[in-house]
């Protein structure tokens, strides 16, 4: 077997640390080490200029350009920017380059320290098939390779994987044959643009399993800690959405697998002679617990929170204080509690997950804690935006962590989603809604969740949006009364009148929203005679109070107070478990403005990387048009109905912005004749 000797450090003074990241991670790095007293480096790309993360920092340094080749990925750049700043470590964080053992042999190279494991082990590791080779030859137990030309209809499921890749980039599950080498060539291309490296590989696929890590920290002295585990089963798209510790499964299957979970990682770490933060990730059989190795993460992990708010522990302090060469104290760190993070997105579940880009003018999350520790039950959030963050097409669209603790698991559950759906969060599509239903489903809360957990409860119902329709009714009145006083405010003659006051009875006074759905809603209300306002699509409610950003409605006694906030033609109405985002209707309509019918619009900005039709030809429903990178990501236009390609806009390599013409399907009872 291969040797991978532990290298040993003498005590080194880190005084100042350049971050090699940006958003919620720099963040967090970055907050440990003002809490360390140590000072801290930023760098940015240019759409990053007035980031959090650059306001955050001691120091920053541009590194001009806007894509992560241009920018994040230049170790050379990021160097040549802890120098300048007189940084003497450099923390990667997680993507980027974390897990480039060349960058880390660069830094250290460049007589600075560097906060991660050392390159031999990340190189041992950063070839997931090398990887699996090593694993299977220190003793854990790991899932056989299959060779894509040589796969036969038995060996099937099968996952591909980004032999270089990690958050789901180059994977792909097959279950026809047909679909092999169609799907080989998607991953590999996604695998090369996130990247660098299309190398891909097959392993049999586990349906229903459940993702496990272990959390583990090693010194320098020969120290290992397995730092507890953490459940990572519910996914989209082979991405965590949701992660937890202790395991569910884990505490379920009980006997000695945690035991044996630990025992393999320390193996996995100690045979690759590693130091500091990692996770070691396996899949294990719902049924048996027995469990397979998957990867080793060679730095920290995005769900590291649940495992420091169920152990105590500054994993980020840990890194800092083992690269100067600490040890660790000998006992292991006990586990108490329970902790879950989701992760909150700019994305659309209800439509294929798709990617938001644009400005989040507002994001208010109730928190306990930010980037830290939590003495008594409560809720942290650790993100890298603030009010008016632009969301670009060039970094993932995370906008936040929010994670709960609680001594135990249900509660956890319970305050997470409180906090969620008590948020206040404008300008882009979220997952929020579908993060909230999820933690309250019944399958959830009885620890229930594998891989498949989203498809077996299906996602029209966890993606169900918060407010039902008596609730959007009223969110509808009240963004209109509120619209009416803003009107009343800003009046230069009669101020003091009420809005659309008459001295004799009127009509009613209306105004016209698009509803969350994209149906027109015109709401209707009155001023009467005793300064109270009647509502005759909501008989029975009674306006208590309104001003410009505040509403109290009252439905047989029970009170409800509503926010709303107004950003240009966007009107947001939030109130406690829930929140609508509406669009005010124009008055006249630009006819340049209407699109033509049929027309298929880009869902988000992103190029066009393949075209799968020509103009002319017939396409049925569900038939793919064209594939789009966004976000490093490949994603699929489908022809949303049988007709005719009457108009192809696009060629491949173009640039696309939100709202562009794709492409026009005339439907087959469009083009007949009329008879």
């Amino acid at each position: 077997m291969r040797s991978f000797p532990v290298t040993q450090h003498d005590s080194t003074a880190i005084t100042s640390v350049l971050v090699a990241n940006r958003g919620e991670i720099a963040c967090r790095v970055m907050a440990t080490c003002a809490r360390m007293g140590l000072r801290t480096v930023a760098v940015y790309s240019d759409p990053d200029a007035d980031a959090p993360h650059v306001r955050a920092a001691d120091t920053a340094v541009a590194l001009p350009g806007s894509t992560s080749a241009q920018t994040y990925l230049r170790g050379d750049a990021v160097i040549a920017a802890a120098r300048a700043a007189g940084a003497d470590a450099v923390h990667p964080g997680y993507g980027f380059l974390s897990e480039n053992a060349d960058f880390a042999r660069a830094v250290a190279d460049a007589g600075l320290v560097w906060i991660g494991p050392p390159p031999a082990a990340i190189d041992a590791m950063g070839s997931k098939v090398n990887a699996k080779e090593l694993m299977a030859a220190a003793g854990v137990p790991v899932l056989a390779d299959l060779d894509p030309a040589s796969v036969t209809a038995a060996d099937l499921p099968l996952l591909i994987k980004a032999s270089a890749g990690g958050g789901g980039r180059g994977m792909r599950i097959v279950r026809d044959l047909d679909e092999l080498a169609e799907q080989v060539a998607a991953a590999a291309r996604e695998a090369e643009s996130a990247f660098g490296d299309p190398t891909v590989f097959c392993e049999p696929y586990i349906e229903r399993g459940h993702h496990i890590e272990v959390q583990v920290m090693a010194d320098a002295h020969g120290r290992v800690w397995a730092v507890g585990e953490r459940e990572c089963s519910i996914q989209r798209r082979h991405q965590k959405v949701i992660e937890e510790a202790p395991a569910p499964l884990v505490e379920r299957i009980g006997g000695d697998m945690r035991e044996r979970l630990y025992a393999a990682a320390r193996t996995a770490v100690t045979s690759i002679g590693y130091t500091g933060a990692g996770t070691v990730e396996f899949l294990a059989d719902g049924d048996t617990g027995r469990f397979f190795f998957l990867e080793t993460n060679t730095r920290l992990q995005v769900e590291h929170p649940v495992t420091e708010l169920t152990t105590g522990q500054d994993l980020v302090e840990w890194q800092l204080r083992v690269a100067g060469g600490e040890a660790l104290p000998r006992s292991e760190p006990v586990t108490t509690g329970h902790a879950i993070e989701v992760r909150l997105y700019a994305e659309d579940p209800a439509h294929d997950w798709q990617p938001q880009s644009g400005t989040v003018s507002t994001i208010d999350i109730p928190a306990d804690t930010r980037f830290a520790l939590l003495d008594r039950p409560g809720i942290r959030v650790d993100s890298g935006i603030a009010d008016g963050s632009e969301i670009s097409t060039f970094y993932d669209p995370m906008l936040a962590k929010v994670i709960s603790w609680a001594p135990e698991r249900r509660r956890a559950a319970a305050m997470l989603a409180r906090a969620l759906d008590s948020a206040r969060i404008h300008g882009l599509v979220t997952n929020r809604d579908m993060l909230v239903n999820t933690l309250r489903e019944k399958r959830f809360l009885s620890g229930v969740t594998d891989t498949g957990y989203l498809d077996t409860v299906g996602l029209d119902t966890l993606s169900a949006p918060l407010a039902g329709e008596d609730d959007v009714q009223r969110a509808l009145v009240a963004a209109a009364l509120a619209q009416s006083e803003r009107n009343r405010a800003g009046a230069r003659v009669l101020g003091s009148l009420p809005s659309g006051w008459r001295n004799l009875a009127a009509d009613y006074q209306h105004k016209s929203y698009l509803r969350p759905d994209g149906g027109e809603a015109l709401v209707r209300y009155r001023r009467t005679r005793d300064g109270g306002v009647e509502l005759p699509d909501l008989p029975g409610t009674r306006l208590i109070s309104a001003t410009p950003t505040q509403v109290v409605l009252a439905d047989d006694g029970v009170s409800r107070r509503y926010r709303v906030d107004v950003d240009g033609d966007r009107v947001y109405v939030d109130w406690p478990g829930a929140s609508v985002a509406l669009t005010r209707c124009p008055r006249y309509v630009d006819p340049a403005a209407v699109t033509r019918p049929g027309s298929l619009l880009a869902p988000m900005p992103g190029s066009v990387i393949r075209v799968e039709v020509a103009e002319g030809e017939r396409v049925s429903a569900g038939q793919p048009l064209l594939r789009l990178e966004a976000m490093k990501m490949e994603h699929t236009i489908s022809a949303p109905a049988d007709g005719v390609v009457s108009v192809l806009a696009v060629t491949e390599g173009r640039q696309l912005s939100v709202g562009e013409v794709l492409a026009v399907i005339t439907a087959d009872d469009e083009s007949a004749p009329a008879g």
